[in-house]
């Protein structure tokens, strides 16, 4: 599996011109393994729905390599997601070929079949003609993480997917996250879980609406960093001037 590095060139997010995060540069290399950490209210989210095309950038510039933007599986937060659409938890699965069949294209039996074996990869057998709105949070992100293996993209954005779960659910998910990095795709994980980051991701971004460090894990998350992010985010104001530099 082939992967692509996405590169920030100077990168500001915003919302009506008025900065978000800002000035972020540097790159995910090919098949790489990234945490995106820091306070609430960071910009960790936005620069996930940037990378993925749903914000433009204020100024700036986001490279992605020899992919296209339709090649990302994005996995945004269960808060984002309606629940009480009738669906089953098969059909919302099977959403994951969209890419490759469109809107209005069959479903095979090879699709199918592929659909029952990502179940079966995130524990969900037996679960095919349950509707998504009797599933716990749990088992409703097991339910995403399958569909996210039927897209089979090259680049994986993971905004809080182990958030209000439990810990079996949230082991077994991780483990799917290292399958996808061992198989050399570039993921970004978006956590809340210092010690979870400092265990099994090699790199880590940390921001807090400004670049504090992105490299090793290690090297990023040292006390003077954190504290450094918390007192960032402290003295920024909620409704920050426009940008003189996206201005231009």
């Amino acid at each position: 599996m082939s992967a692509a590095a996405i590169r920030l060139d100077d990168l500001t997010l915003g919302y009506d011109r008025h900065p978000a995060v800002h000035h972020l540069s540097g790159s995910f290399g090919p098949g790489s393994l990234t945490a995106i950490v820091g306070p609430n209210g960071a910009g960790k989210t936005t620069l996930l729905k940037a990378i993925v095309g749903l914000l433009r950038p204020l100024a700036g510039r986001i490279e992605l390599g020899p992919i296209r933007r339709a090649e990302i599986a994005y996995l945004p937060q269960q808060a984002e997601i309606d629940r009480s659409f009738p669906i089953s938890v098969l059909d919302m699965v099977q959403l994951g070929h969209w890419g490759r069949i469109g809107i209005f294209g069959r479903i095979s039996p090879a699709m199918r079949a592929a659909a029952a074996e990502a179940l079966e990869a995130v524990g969900l057998t037996g679960f095919e003609r349950r509707p998504i709105g009797s599933l716990s949070t749990g088992q409703f992100q097991r339910a995403l993480f399958a569909r996210t293996l039927l897209q089979d993209c090259p680049v994986i954005l993971l905004d809080e997917p182990f958030t209000a779960i439990d810990a079996h659910t949230a082991q077994d998910l991780l483990d799917l996250v290292h399958r996808w990095h061992g198989e050399q795709r570039t993921v970004l994980l978006v956590s809340h879980d210092l010690e979870q980051v400092r265990r099994h991701f090699p790199q880590t971004l940390l921001v807090a609406r400004e670049q504090i460090g992105w490299g090793p894990t290690a090297e990023v998350l040292t006390a003077a960093n954190l504290q450094r992010a918390g007192a960032m985010l402290e003295r920024w104001e909620e409704n920050p001037e426009i940008c003189g530099r996206s201005a231009a």
